[in-house]
């Protein structure tokens, strides 16, 4: 009996769930870089274990998250600041 020895001898099949349309579009960026998405998992849990913990800052995005300016104004709106009264008829007008 003969082992075989390759390149692949330390590596494992595993399933994962994944979003179809993000898998889509991440595997036509990788395809840019001449890389599997195979390659692109692999390098993220290197770089996990590198850094011992998510290879990159997760935060929400800034356009998600409300201004000083925006967060005064519905302070104010909630407050009774600033408004006035209007009917669907001025709007038709404008």
């Amino acid at each position: 009996m003969t082992m075989q020895t390759s390149a692949n001898s330390n590596k494992i099949r595993t399933n994962m769930y994944l979003n179809k349309s993000i898998k889509n579009q991440a595997q036509q960026i990788f395809k840019e870089y001449g890389i599997s998405l195979s390659d692109a998992v692999n390098m993220f849990l290197r770089q996990s274990v590198y850094e011992n913990g998510i290879p990159f800052q997760l935060k929400i995005p800034k356009d998600n998250i409300p201004n000083d300016e925006t967060l005064n104004v519905i302070k104010d709106c909630e407050n009774g600041i600033g408004l006035e009264e209007i009917t669907f008829e001025d709007l038709q007008k404008n």
